[in-house]
């Protein structure tokens, strides 16, 4: 029992472990000094020599190593931006270059007490400071425009109406050479995807070598509504068909910088919920770099193979824009591997099919809550044999604890004899001490699984449930579900037989202290997760251990 008891408890502790571990890995990251001067309400624009934003390579199509010029950037641009409403965004683009410089997330709020504040991904300033910046690349810098170049458009204000389904945006820049350069953005109603274009016109007398870039830049992420005790990863990823989902840290990128030719791959800088993600052209070699300027702002980019454009000729340069929330159903759909960009880690092949499960119950019962508490019936019917197999060990031993009790009391401290005793009469008996283990240890990698779901997805992000419960994404604010999961968890252990180590028995009886305090801080989502599952294992154990005890009892009376 002593044996049992202790893997049990390791078990436990390696869950813990495992989730600490990927938090630590891949999101624990610790905050830069500079971003306490981010925090402040003013920010002094960085030099010229630590601004070098716009890549340096090569017009030849055989040269791919990128670089950086020292075109200096402004931290915030005084031009007017052109501002841009559809049904779900709230855009600014600035004149300078064509940066998209802000956008709002209409379908979200920043907190969900104030449902009239939509979120801001995409910020020109810091704190999180967050663009998405494009321009084009040629043998003379001045013939072709960086996204430090002005841009013109036609008015300051772009509106999708009641009964359109697609807006464009267009502006325009022209050199004293002639080349005309129109750099368009497309919305669709409902989508989160704009479709951008730069079309180069050569108006000059002599061919014209060109290439576009993209890139999206930021800083470090300060969110004072993030709990101090769930990271999330902020960052840089690509997707290549080689390399699948590959992650890019700030850590990463301050060591070194990307150099990958990719085709059919994709860019994105991305953080809790959300993402913007530059998706090329099917077919196309881009190549994929990363670079740290001075004042600790990061960029992911890529550009394109040079292009030759004859006088008088027209090249057109597509890509589309990724910028909303990590939603499922729609990634998958938008680029190959987008979908990744929901990370459940090294169990991803168990957490999907688990989302999809709990999203086909939303469907039918319409609220987060309701489906999670569904999902963890499921989930218990379909362990129920294993689960049974181990409540079924435990009330065995439970019947055997005065027995175990008396050969501790006559054995002392031989523990030789002791576990000599123990074995024999567990042979004798017919039972199994490590018979309660096997079926909670298989179970662990689905219990993982789950609290990356209910972590990583954005559809649980300010959901509602009942009562006080609004928001399965927040801690619960008065914390009663977790005292409830606590009560829940001490009935489970007192249906267990207590181990005959005192020292083991007052650590077991203090875990449903320790996790109520651990839990008050976790999304109320997992927590009611957590307290389903409790209260169905009472149940099932109280059940399996009361039929035992009746058999037990009509066994002696027999005798």
């Amino acid at each position: 029992m002593d044996n049992q008891r202790l893997i049990l408890f390791f078990a436990l502790a390696a869950v813990l472990f495992l989730i600490y571990s990927a938090w630590m890995e891949d999101y624990g990251r610790p905050v830069q000094p500079q971003v306490a001067q981010e925090r402040g309400l003013a920010v002094d624009a960085p030099s010229s020599s630590v601004t070098q934003d716009v890549p340096q390579v090569a017009t030849t199509p055989d040269a791919l190593s990128p670089g950086m010029s020292s075109v200096e950037a402004s931290a915030a641009p005084t031009e007017t931006p052109i501002r841009v409403e559809t049904d779900v965004f709230h855009i600014e683009i600035s004149p300078r270059g064509g940066t998209i410089s802000a956008a709002w997330l209409l379908d979200y709020s920043t907190v969900a007490e104030r449902t009239d504040d939509p979120f801001q991904l995409l910020k020109p300033v810091p704190p999180n400071m967050f663009i998405a910046q494009s321009g084009l690349l040629g043998d003379d810098p001045a013939l072709l425009p960086t996204h430090e170049a002005i841009f013109t458009g036609s008015q300051p204000l772009y509106r999708l109406g009641p009964d359109d389904s697609t807006l464009d945006v267009e502006l325009v820049w022209v050199s004293d050479a002639g080349i005309e350069v129109r750099k368009r953005y497309s919305f669709e109603r409902g989508s989160y995807v704009i479709r951008t274009s730069q079309s180069v016109t050569n108006a000059t007398g002599s061919p014209l070598v060109a290439r576009q870039y993209n890139q999206l830049q930021r800083t470090d992420l300060y969110d004072p509504n993030e709990s101090r005790f769930i990271h999330t990863y902020t960052g840089a990823v690509y997707y290549s068909p080689e390399d699948k989902y590959k992650k890019v840290s700030f850590d990463e990128m301050r060591k070194g910088n990307l150099d990958r030719s990719v085709v059919d791959g994709w860019i994105a800088m991305m953080q809790h919920y959300f993402l913007a993600a530059w998706i090329p052209p099917a077919g196309v070699l881009e190549t994929f770099y990363t670079n740290v300027l001075g004042d600790s702002r990061y960029i992911i980019g890529k550009y394109s193979p040079a292009v030759s454009i004859a006088p008088g000729a027209t090249q057109v340069f597509e890509n589309e824009l990724f910028l909303g929330p990590k939603l499922q159903d729609q990634l998958a759909s938008v680029a190959p591997g987008l979908d990744l960009a929901v990370d459940y880690g090294w169990l991803t092949v168990i957490a999907q099919p688990i989302f999809w499960i709990l999203s086909k119950i939303y469907l039918v019962v319409g609220n987060w809550g309701w489906a999670i508490i569904f999902l963890t019936i499921l989930i218990k019917l379909a362990f129920y044999k294993l689960s049974e197999t181990s409540y079924k060990s435990m009330a065995n031993m439970r019947q055997l604890a005065p027995r175990l009790q008396a050969l501790k009391d006559r054995y002392g401290d031989d523990k030789q004899r002791l576990n000599q005793a123990m074995m024999e009469m567990y042979k004798t008996e017919k039972i199994n001490p490590l018979g309660g283990c096997l079926p909670i240890l298989i179970q662990i990698p689905v219990f993982i699984s789950l609290y990356w779901v209910l972590l990583e997805s954005v559809e649980m992000r300010h959901a509602p449930f009942v009562l006080w419960l609004d928001n399965l994404s927040a801690p619960d604010p008065y914390f009663i579900l977790p005292l409830i999961m606590g009560v829940s968890m001490f009935v489970q252990m007192k249906l267990n037989p207590p181990p005959p180590d005192p020292m083991q028995a007052k650590i077991m009886m203090a875990l449903p202290f320790v996790f109520t305090v651990f839990f008050a801080f976790f999304p109320s989502g997992l927590v009611l997760y957590w307290t389903v599952n409790n209260l169905l294992s009472i149940a099932q154990q109280w059940h399996i251990t009361r039929t035992i005890e009746k058999q037990a009892a009509a066994a002696k009376r027999k005798k």
